[in-house]
């Protein structure tokens, strides 16, 4: 149930933070499709405490953030009490509603440093950094975390959760996959179900949601009390407003109708909202940041488009804002259309 988050949100559905996707221009354009009166939490791409405390986070291109995002909840990466305090701090001072702890990235730069999923490796240990994160924080403390490193053990994982749960924690969020898995084969929603029994906290589930009915489904089949939606929101997230139709909540401000729902509709709307993403970016950041973080955009939610191969071959070969909009207009001259789902994993 919502009103078990420390949070006062009153939305089902929230942004998964993504590395390289989950930035400040990303977060402000899904909010403009979020139904009227909504809040939900919206997060941060990975920090690295052992670098925040000698950031000036202003200026911190992951660490962007507008007074106007309902519940800001950084996610961090760490493991050392020494660099976790002062980043909480720092956190905190920014502006952040919450910190949520990396427990599921299984990239190897990160696992070589006992952070990320390789926590989940040793429960105590996991449980430590949950403590230690509490103790120095006055914000609601979360945690992400995968089904396990290699295989996923049902009863093993329910003794890993109950542990961060006794440790602190304010809510965890399970993409049921190992870390062996990353994004392939397909989530295993039983284990959100299982591990919700179980909990006393809230549980966010996460995992292969591209459409509006994905989110239902998860929700009905698991428990859960919010639904995590990864990289189907970078190309449609008009799914916040699909799911508030749904639900019977009104239009997003400022929008009138009804949620784009055909697939050339889709096609429509993905074209205004990749502009407005790529004048946003070069707006918020530096030129060739957001050069380089609109290409991984493009690169991610293409997938969704019939030709979206197509698209990404002819921005990347833009050098300037110009070009690069230039290709964008060129492009969808043609009319596209969305698919409902793409064979990426999510």
């Amino acid at each position: 149930m919502l009103d078990k988050f420390p949070l006062a949100i009153n939305y089902p559905v929230c942004l998964a933070p993504m590395v390289g996707l989950s930035h400040i221009v990303l977060r402000d354009l899904v909010r403009e499709y979020m139904p009227a009166g909504s809040q939900t939490i919206w997060p941060s791409e990975m920090l690295s405490s052992r670098r925040l405390p000698g950031e000036n986070l202003s200026e911190t291109p992951e660490a962007l953030h507008d007074e106007n995002e309902s519940y800001w909840v950084p996610q961090i990466l760490g493991n050392d009490e020494k660099y976790i305090a002062p980043s909480l701090k720092k956190l905190e001072d920014h502006g952040a509603h919450g910190v949520d702890i990396n427990m599921g990235c299984p990239v190897q730069k990160v696992l070589k440093h006992n952070y990320g999923v390789a926590l989940m490796g040793d429960a105590d240990y996991a449980a430590r950094v949950v403590e230690m994160t509490v103790r120095n924080t006055k914000l609601p403390v979360s945690v992400k975390l995968r089904a396990g490193v290699e295989e996923s053990e049902p009863e093993k994982l329910l003794q890993f959760v109950k542990k961060i749960e006794s440790a602190g924690a304010a809510w965890i969020t399970l993409h049921p996959r190992t870390a062996v898995q990353k994004r392939k084969g397909t989530a295993d929603w039983s284990q959100i179900q299982w591990i919700k029994s179980q909990l006393d906290i809230p549980l966010i589930g996460n995992g292969d949601v591209q459409v509006a009915q994905d989110v239902f489904d998860l929700k009905a089949q698991t428990g859960c009390d919010v639904v995590m939606v990864g990289r189907a929101l970078t190309a449609r997230p008009w799914l916040m407003w699909q799911v508030g139709e749904k639900l019977g909540w009104p239009a997003p401000e400022g929008k009138t109708g009804s949620a784009p729902n055909t697939p050339e509709d889709e096609g429509r709307e993905y074209y205004y909202f990749s502009v407005k993403m790529l004048e946003q970016m070069f707006q918020r950041f530096k030129p060739m940041l957001a050069q380089k973080k609109f290409m991984f955009f493009i690169r991610t939610s293409s997938a969704w488009l019939e030709f979206g191969h197509t698209l990404y071959s002819r921005v990347s070969k833009g050098k300037t804002e110009a070009e690069m909009l230039s290709a964008l207009h060129d492009f969808f001259k043609t009319e596209q259309r969305m698919m409902a789902r793409t064979e990426w994993r999510v």
